[in-house]
């Protein structure tokens, strides 16, 4: 391959394809047009430079089961190695199990996925040591430009280091048993599990975390595990829970087998939505202030008199609500797990709950873990006779709209408009925040619009107390979002 520094082309061509793929967060595109070997080899390479000059000497490297991403991986891992730093290349995982190793070896790390996106899509996560956010802002475009300066690659692909994959699993698993009581679970009743894996990497962690697959005892409850194989391609439905039609299967399973929990995961596993014995979807704000709760008394029981935990804007109020009851205090955060992981570290959060399931646990190195947070939420079913819907009963008390999309010319100049109307009372009688896009907060309601940071779309969520009045307020600020 030609050495870009002596191509233009080549090298102009890698920076297109960069602008592409960089989002706020990570990078993501489709494979052969936007993704390929150099890409990631430059990735890598950016990475060491960037994380090289602040005294990092190894980076941890995994990957999920799309067709591609154990070549990428093995072409970021080779990356690493041209920037001059050691790669511990540690092959198939899930997301949270990358963010683990970058914790327990406090190395920064890279995770080849593209979580919940279709086949055909690939892309790469980012965190600095000890699974610390990384964002535009912080990071993600230092590592940009240094991967611009990338030569072309070269080999060999390190192998995937086998005895640090499996003590990785390992110590995953063990930690998760420990932070939710599971490795010492007694349950009053027998409990069914339905987890639907979507062919992702969740179906590498059921049998490490619930069974025996990395030499633990299994734990006493019936796990039946939805489409376990590891399949990239994605036969069976797109492994993106936020999609109800993707949730179909495992909402029939439950009911089949008089399951008491159903958890359906993403593809990279890093993000978990529950579903009741009835077959009923349990909203992502519900499980936030049900696993807020336990986080919340377990600190306190360790001696923390108020604990912090944060919600985005755009959780449920039963969230927050729930946080004071419990004894902590609750604060507020914009949507994001770069921020919010930052965030975690600077109030010293012992929980942080997002409206899309990421659930990010301080004793987890304040990174998200969907298993974990079903973890807990098992073990709170077993402590209990109660069905997962009556312990979320009285936590669906408000009625959200969800978020509902519209693309438009000028998102700025929608949002000023939104703000205006706000402040002029045309939705209801509130306060006016820029916290985070646009945001009217009502004494029994809360609306906001904010934009994408990767496509011209605006965004919008809102909860009152009522079905009906949820009904017209959308309604309502869609017709101008629309106009």
């Amino acid at each position: 391959m030609t050495d870009p520094a002596r191509a233009p082309e080549a090298h102009l061509g890698r920076r297109a394809r960069f602008e592409r793929v960089l989002g706020a967060y990570d990078l993501r595109g489709t494979v052969g047009e936007d993704l390929d070997d150099d890409l990631l080899f430059a990735l890598g390479y950016g990475a060491a430079r960037v994380f090289g000059a602040q005294g990092a000497a190894e980076v941890v490297v995994g990957c999920d089961m799309r067709p591609d991403s154990p070549r990428f991986a093995g072409w970021a891992a080779a990356g690493v190695v041209a920037g001059g730093l050691r790669v511990r290349f540690v092959g198939l995982c899930s997301t949270d199990q990358l963010y683990f190793a970058s914790g327990i070896w406090d190395a920064p790390g890279l995770m080849v996925t593209a979580s919940h996106n279709p086949a055909g899509y690939n892309g790469i996560k980012v965190c600095g040591p000890g699974a610390t956010g990384v964002s535009r802002a912080h990071g993600l475009d230092a590592i940009r430009a240094s991967a611009l300066d990338a030569p072309a690659p070269q080999g060999p692909i390190p192998p995937v280091d086998e005895e640090s994959a499996q003590s990785l699993a390992r110590a995953f698993a063990v930690r998760l048993r420990e932070l939710t009581g599971l490795d010492r679970l007694e349950p009053v009743r027998a409990l069914t599990i339905v987890a639907d894996a979507g062919n992702g990497m969740a179906g590498k962690l059921l049998g490490e975390v619930f069974g025996t697959d990395v030499d633990l005892p299994p734990v006493p409850v019936e796990v039946i595990g939805l489409y376990t194989e590891l399949d990239g391609t994605f036969p069976h439905h797109p492994a993106n829970p936020l999609e109800p039609a993707n949730l179909v299967d495992a909402q029939a399973a439950v009911r089949a087998h008089g399951a008491d929990l159903g958890l359906a995961f993403d593809g990279d596993a890093d993000r978990c939505f529950f579903i009741d014995g009835e077959g009923s979807v349990l909203s992502p704000s519900a499980v936030g202030a049900l696993v807020a709760e336990r986080e919340i008394a377990r600190a306190r029981a360790e001696g923390e008199e108020t604990p912090v935990v944060l919600r985005n804007l755009l959780t449920s109020r039963i969230v927050e609500e729930t946080i004071e009851e419990s004894g902590g205090r609750a604060v507020r955060t914009p949507v994001g797990h770069s921020g919010i992981k930052r965030l975690m570290r600077e109030h010293d959060a012992v929980f942080a709950a997002e409206h899309s399931a990421h659930f990010y646990f301080r004793d987890f190195y304040s990174a998200d873990s969907g298993i974990l947070a079903a973890c807990h939420i098992i073990a709170i079913l077993a402590a209990t006779d109660q069905s997962a819907a009556q312990l979320i009963t009285h936590r669906e008390r408000y009625a959200a709209s969800g978020e509902i999309n519209s693309t438009v010319a000028d998102p700025d100049a929608v949002l000023e408009d939104i703000a205006a109307r706000a402040e002029a009372g045309e939705f209801g009688t509130g306060t006016v925040d820029r916290f985070d896009g646009v945001s009217l907060e009502g004494s029994d309601f809360w609306l906001n619009v904010r934009k994408s940071n990767t496509e011209p779309l605006v965004r919008f969520n809102c909860e009152t107390p009522d079905p009906r009045r949820t009904a017209e307020l959308t309604e309502t600020v869609l017709a101008r979002v629309r106009a």
